[in-house]
């Protein structure tokens, strides 16, 4: 039991002390055996719930998530306060540095502050001096359509472009048929496949499309359609063990019908 007075409402720094005191000896046994890489996933999903929560439009939920992610972040300082190497305070230091050094244009240095000229002081705070250093610099444990987005985006920059949208599209369509040699040849597959996403990528950039919405647009879909399926096995007394594949696709093919229709139907009421 640790030496600790309830209070009707808590700051930022409570927070802190709270987190001190449960990673302290005579706090929480988990909570003091807690390390960065014990830790990692948990912050993951904590800023993925926070995405979730503003998809919702949800202020209470948003503040919960936030609130999970503020304790990530304060117990991955406690861990390295602990260690001696820095606190909260010089992580709040830090920031403050970058977005003053950052933002010339409010802070009296001048500037424009345009996207090219924050990509340009990124660069000179990081120290990158060629292209492929900016290309480098891109998270390796972003997802992998968000990290081949933010990696052509950097080339863009330099100037290694497609043209235009249907060049980016013949490219896709060049991946595919190589995709399809290597699978003719049980050879490169994994390689291969990866050539085809990234290509799909560059054309859901021309598009101006977040690559990682569309597909996650199209699990929500197929969530939904898998769903009529098995209510129309459900339907004839049957599992969905029961019916073969070309059964299934029927069924399948049968929700996705109407779909379409009320899609065409939406658009030509638009046009």
């Amino acid at each position: 039991m640790v030496n600790f007075e309830p209070k009707p409402t808590y700051n930022v720094e409570d927070l802190r002390q709270i987190v001190a005191l449960l990673r302290a000896p005579g706090g929480c046994p988990w909570d003091g055996a807690q390390t960065h890489e014990s830790l990692r996933r948990n912050f993951i999903e904590e800023a993925y719930e926070v995405a979730e929560a503003i998809d919702e439009a949800s202020p209470a939920h948003l503040k919960e998530e936030l609130g999970d992610v503020l304790l990530q972040v304060l117990f991955h300082a406690s861990i390295e306060e602990d260690a001696g190497r820095f606190n909260l305070d010089e992580v709040a230091d830090g920031i403050c540095k970058k977005l003053i050094f950052r933002h010339p244009h409010v802070f009296g240095q001048g500037g424009e502050g345009t996207p090219d000229s924050w990509e340009a002081l990124k660069r000179q705070e990081k120290g990158q001096t060629t292209e492929t250093e900016t290309l480098q610099a891109v998270a390796k444990s972003l997802p992998g359509l968000w990290r081949a987005e933010k990696i052509q985006a950097k080339a863009a920059r330099a100037g290694f472009e497609w043209p235009n949208a249907q060049a980016a599209l013949d490219k896709l369509a060049e991946e595919l048929a190589e995709l399809q040699q290597a699978v003719a040849e049980d050879s490169n597959i994994e390689e291969e496949l990866g050539d085809l996403l990234f290509a799909a990528v560059k054309v859901a950039r021309f598009f101006h499309i977040d690559a990682e919405e569309a597909l996650a647009g199209t699990c929500e879909k197929f969530i939904r359609r898998f769903s009529g399926v098995e209510a129309a096995v459900t339907a004839q007394g049957r599992t969905m063990h029961d019916l073969d594949v070309a059964q299934l696709m029927a069924l399948w093919n049968r929700e996705k019908h109407p779909e379409q229709r009320e899609k065409k139907t939406r658009e030509g009421k638009h046009q």
